[in-house]
């Protein structure tokens, strides 16, 4: 079996959100919620939040060496931020942004395993390539852009810069296709502007990662391997699919694998599952002499013991 003491051999930057997360316990979903009331919780969690600070702070726990780049506010919650990361082994390059607040996300858990998020994220809207040092990709040996939708400055240009970038120097390269808060509420015009600003960067993307809902959304189309062809045509190396309690795919245009989850004895976690098995192939990604096979078991073992709450992946506040 694959040991784990493997992650220690990767070297990875993340450019992405940072935020704080405020997460409830599960709650029945229903119409009661738009009532003038107050619902009871078993408790409500406050930890490091935003998509890109979060795989900083998971390939840190897992042994990896690990350089996050992003922004916060001029303020005390940034600060918090900042020290929550460094003191779970990420070195942070962050641009404080004055008059800008850092920003924070409600995580509304149901009982179903659906969730729903309230965002503000001034200081992640704000982000922009000219304030990244990409000094921090030499020596790297991975890229994770994350968040990709949240910054027009990035989605329209920056985007492209930092990948080329990476490029430039000799780093493979990652994005998390995760689900624009544009879809379903935006013209038809402008979402399409915006996947648009995406699909141009896929060939310069080594591993895109997402759901199958994420997927076919970007794609628009209906099914997973139409999607998958899809985003292979458009020039992406490979394509990492999170496939939940099916467990973890990967596909190129030489392998197709699916490998099963592993065995859950009891459910403590459900948000994070999927930013926990992106990293863990994006720290293997390096090592062509493991199987892959052995990289998505290895990856979902971690994610069990994740969601069994045997791993403290991402820090509390």
């Amino acid at each position: 079996m694959l040991d784990e003491s493997i992650f220690k051999t990767a070297n990875l930057v993340v450019i992405g959100n940072i935020n704080r997360d405020l997460k409830t316990s599960p709650l029945p979903s229903g119409e009661y919620l738009f009532d003038d009331a107050e619902t009871p919780l078993t408790a409500i969690y406050e930890t490091l939040g935003g998509g890109g600070a979060n795989s900083a702070a998971i390939a840190a726990r897992l042994g990896a060496e690990v350089s996050f780049l992003g922004q916060v506010g001029d303020d005390v919650l940034g600060r918090r931020l900042e020290q929550a990361m460094v003191s779970h082994g990420v070195r942070c390059s962050l641009h404080r942004a004055a008059g800008l607040t850092t920003g924070t996300t409600i995580n509304l858990v149901f009982a179903s395993g659906q969730r729903h998020f309230l965002s503000c994220h001034p200081n992640n809207a704000a982000l922009s390539a000219e304030t990244l040092d990409l000094r921090a990709l030499h020596g790297a040996r991975h890229l994770l852009r994350a968040d990709i939708w949240f910054s027009e400055a990035m989605l329209f240009g920056g985007n492209e810069k930092v990948l080329r970038a990476a490029r430039a120097a000799g780093v493979a390269t990652s994005i998390d296709l995760n689900w624009d808060p544009h879809w379903g509420r935006a013209p038809r015009e402008e979402i399409e502007r915006r996947k648009q600003a995406v699909r141009r960067l896929l060939p310069l993307v080594d591993l895109a990662h997402g759901n199958r809902r994420e997927l076919n959304e970007f794609t628009g189309e209906s099914e997973l391997h139409a999607s998958l062809a899809r985003l292979l045509e458009w020039g992406v190396g490979a394509v990492c699919v999170h496939l939940g309690p099916q467990g973890a795919g990967y596909f190129s245009r030489n392998e197709f694998i699916v490998e099963p989850a592993a065995p859950v004895e009891r459910q403590r976690t459900v948000t994070g599952t999927g930013d926990v098995l992106s990293v863990c192939l994006m720290l293997l990604h390096h090592r062509a002499d493991v199987a892959l096979p052995a990289k998505l078991r290895l990856a979902n073992r971690v994610v069990a013991e994740f969601i069994e709450g045997k791993r403290e992946l991402i820090p509390a506040l």
